[in-house]
């Protein structure tokens, strides 16, 4: 069974949300928050699955709030899914930054929050690509100050460098596979040895380090 975590200061919303998931046989509906410091409060004594996080909230922001969770000590395996829209794109950004696994659109339908929560349940990462290489692109253009590459990359083999770069462009593993002719075992392995060498704990993180590193550069086609 998931345990699921829902915060948004409205209450019609975590309603919805609540009842929705609720319903699904593998899902169950642990806490509902109306703000950041009450998320992360009931991260800590619910220890769920998943933390379905609004980012625009009043007093602690969802932000601040994701940060907060991920850094507590008893909450090892807790992952975050942010809830956006288009106009807080850069809010987005900063949500991976601090640890999300990822985010979904907050007209998303029924079936996609489902999934999303599934997914990151499951410890993937959820990185729309309708959605996520123009998020990446644009505020990676915009921040000023961009940290040197760490000096990790430098132990990548030329085939996990290749990998590092399709998984920034939002490819699957099955994606992948197919890409460069290899079995989608293959992948995994190369995948698990890329996370392991930089100290990624999923995707978003190694979309991140791509992007910032200068691993893909911005607005480049792949």
């Amino acid at each position: 069974m998931i345990k699921v975590v829902i915060v948004d200061d409205q209450t019609i919303v975590r309603a919805g949300f609540a009842a929705l998931l609720d319903a699904q046989p593998d899902i169950s509906v642990v806490g509902e928050a109306g703000d950041g410091r009450e998320a992360v409060r009931l991260a800590e004594s619910r220890r769920p699955d998943v933390v379905v996080m609004d980012i625009r909230m009043p007093g602690m922001d969802g932000i601040e709030a994701t940060r907060r969770i991920l850094a507590q000590p008893g909450t090892d395996g807790v992952r975050v899914l942010v809830l956006t829209t288009f106009d807080v794109d850069e809010y987005v950004y900063e949500a991976l930054a601090v640890g999300a696994s990822g985010f979904l659109l907050k007209d998303a339908t029924a079936d996609e929050l489902v999934s999303a929560v599934r997914v990151v349940a499951r410890g993937d990462s959820l990185l729309a690509p309708q959605v996520t290489g123009r998020l990446i692109r644009e505020f990676t253009k915009q921040r000023r100050n961009r940290p040197q590459a760490p000096s990790e990359l430098a132990t990548l083999t030329a085939r996990e460098t290749e990998v590092l770069v399709l998984i920034a462009g939002g490819l699957s593993n099955a994606e992948i596979a197919a890409r460069l002719v290899v079995s989608e075992h293959t992948v995994k392995t190369h995948v698990a040895r890329v996370f392991t060498k930089l100290g990624l704990r999923d995707r978003a993180q190694a979309v991140m380090l791509a992007y910032e590193s200068g691993v893909v550069v911005p607005g480049e086609g792949r």
